[in-house]
């Protein structure tokens, strides 16, 4: 039989474990992070008021979903992209934190920026409230030879041949849809003479006829790859690039270009509208369309458009100018009412009119340009059918500047609103947008 055998430490000894075992413990306890979330909201659940009735913004800090003590949150109030007209530092007690934010007057949006600091580091939120944001009108003017400047250059583009060049991509292309890289001749940058579109191509394989849409980019120099989903889907999809570059280089490519040669693109020549930058990208969106339409397999009825951000202004442009759209899907629309600075409100992206000191563009020549290109000023022309959408914390396309051009469109309209998302989307806005695109195209079909 196996005797037990009895263990005695020695005091020493129990005295050393204990201090390890309780210093390793606190050690533990005490290693804990998590990220910061800072909550700001309006009290109304719709976040919209109407002029001259107060705004209340309640301000939380989350911390492992639940409130972190002591937190002093520094905030900002005042017309969303102007200086705030009310600034404080204050702690955030654990049931948050109320302010009266006042008011506004006239149509519009009051913002409320929060930044608190944890651990050494920053966290920052917002909220906007909008009043009676259908009902803001634009500071642009609608220029009464529009209409003649833009014929006249649709005129100069239909003389240039299409010269369509596709080039099989084998390994973007999958067993239901065929992908090409397209160039196509366009109309020149500088006024005259002749450049090339880039493109991606997404057809499918199968026989038949197929609705097409056009898909126009958001702002920066990049490579595409296509909408091949679309198109497994039984939609013609062609996704441009806007800088008469190849889309399928190496990124680094694109990269250089684009904080060099390219860099500040969108102010280029804005002192003469017959050369500004997005003269030849407009026209180009036309010249996208001319390829589209004549596809073999396109149905010979249904096309539209859509795109984000700069995307979504050359959206409204594109069915501003060419009756060949039958219908667009828009996000967050840039180029919306750039003059808004000159009267005191957010203008739209690229806030070309917001700078006031040696590097503004607020000359003469330079505004009267921006109203041939004004995004505005096409949404007044767009009389089919569109779905839109942004949310009221956007800082790259403020809503005032896209209501602005919203509330002028004649055409049929719906508008998505996800009320916290700044200048990106969640998923349910993406899947509406596309099911509404895949609906509007196949009705006929």
């Amino acid at each position: 039989m196996n005797k037990l055998r009895a263990i005695v430490f020695k005091p020493a000894f129990c005295a050393a474990f204990a201090f390890l075992l309780v210093t390793n413990l606190t050690a533990f306890a005490q290693s804990r992070t998590g990220q910061v979330l800072v909550q700001v909201r309006p009290d109304h659940p719709d976040w919209t008021y109407k002029p001259g009735e107060p705004v209340k913004f309640q301000i939380n800090v989350w911390q492992s979903g639940h409130p972190v003590p002591g937190v002093r949150a520094s905030y900002k109030i005042g017309p969303e992209m102007l200086p705030p007209t009310l600034e404080k530092t204050e702690v955030v007690p654990p049931t948050g934190l109320i302010l009266d934010a006042g008011t506004m007057k006239e149509a519009g949006f009051l913002r409320c920026i929060v930044t608190v600091e944890v651990d050494g580091k920053t966290y920052r939120g917002l909220a906007t409230a909008g009043f009676s944001p259908e009902t803001l009108k634009p500071t642009t003017e609608d220029p009464a030879d529009f209409d003649t400047f833009w014929t006249d250059g649709k005129k100069e583009l239909a003389k240039i041949p299409l010269d369509a060049k596709l080039t099989l991509l084998p390994e973007y292309s999958t067993a239901t849809v065929n992908v090409y890289h397209v160039n196509l001749q366009n109309i020149g940058g500088d006024g005259r003479g002749v450049s090339r579109l880039y493109g991606i191509l997404c057809e499918p394989k199968a026989e038949g006829k197929f609705p097409a849409v056009l898909s126009v980019p958001g702002a920066g120099v990049r490579p595409y790859r296509g909408l091949v989903t679309l198109a497994e889907k039984g939609i013609i999809t062609f996704q441009i690039g806007i800088h008469g570059l190849p889309v399928i280089l190496d990124q680094s490519v694109y990269d250089s270009l684009g904080r060099g040669g390219l860099a500040g693109y969108m102010f280029n020549n804005l002192d003469n509208r017959n050369t500004y930058y997005y003269r030849r990208v407009y026209l180009g969106c036309v010249r996208a369309n001319d390829f589209l339409t004549s596809l073999p397999k396109w149905n010979g009825q249904d096309l539209a458009v859509t795109g984000g951000s700069q995307g979504g202004a050359l959206s409204i442009v594109t069915a501003g100018l060419d009756p060949r759209v039958k219908g667009l899907a828009a996000l967050y629309p840039a180029l919306s009412d750039v003059t808004g600075y000159l009267h005191n409100r957010a203008g739209g992206w690229p806030h070309m009119f917001r700078a006031t000191g040696p590097d503004s563009h607020r000359t003469k020549e330079k505004i009267e340009t921006s109203k041939y290109y004004d995004v505005v000023n096409f949404a007044r022309r767009v009389k089919v059918p569109g779905i839109y959408t942004w949310g009221f914390n956007d800082e790259t396309c403020p809503p005032t500047s896209m209501y602005a051009a919203y509330n002028v469109i004649p055409g049929k309209k719906e508008l998505l609103l996800a009320l916290e998302m700044g200048h990106a989307t969640v998923p349910e806005q993406t899947d509406r947008l596309n099911l509404w695109l895949e609906n509007f195209l196949k009705r006929a079909n």
